[in-house]
C-alpha cells in the first residue's frame, strides 16, 4: 500500500475542512509532527490513530482508503449512494419499491 495515498487524501479533507495540521493533530491527540509525517507519506497511522483522523475529519474509512482499495462490495454501495443522492424524492420511492420487488421475487 501506497502510504502517500492515504495522508495526500488525510491532506486534502483537512485543508477542505478549514483544519490545521496543528488543530488537527490537537483533535487527534497525537504530534503535529506525526500527522505531517503521515501526510506527506513517511508514516503509516495506526488503527487507533486513523480512527481518530477519521472521526476528526467527519470522513468514513473508506473515503480515505478509497484510492488504496480494489473495486468491491464497498464501490457498489457507494455508486449506488451517488445515483441516490441525485435522485427527486419521489423517484427514490419508486426506485426503492422496484428493489424491493426485485429482491422479493428472488428469495420466492
Amino acid at each position: 500500500m501506497e502510504q502517500s495515498k492515504l495522508g495526500k487524501r488525510i491532506n486534502e479533507v483537512r485543508k477542505a475542512r478549514g483544519l490545521t495540521a496543528d488543530k488537527l493533530s490537537e483533535l487527534c491527540n497525537i504530534n503535529a509532527t506525526y500527522l505531517r509525517q503521515i501526510e506527506g507519506g513517511a508514516k503509516m497511522p495506526s488503527l487507533p490513530v486513523f480512527i481518530d483522523i477519521c472521526n476528526a475529519l467527519h470522513v468514513s474509512p473508506d473515503y480515505l482508503l478509497q484510492d488504496e482499495l480494489e473495486k468491491n462490495e464497498v464501490s457498489k454501495i457507494q455508486a449506488i449512494e451517488t445515483l441516490w443522492e441525485n435522485v427527486p424524492l419521489q423517484k427514490q420511492e419508486v426506485a426503492l419499491t422496484m428493489i424491493r420487488a426485485v429482491l422479493e421475487h428472488t428469495e420466492q
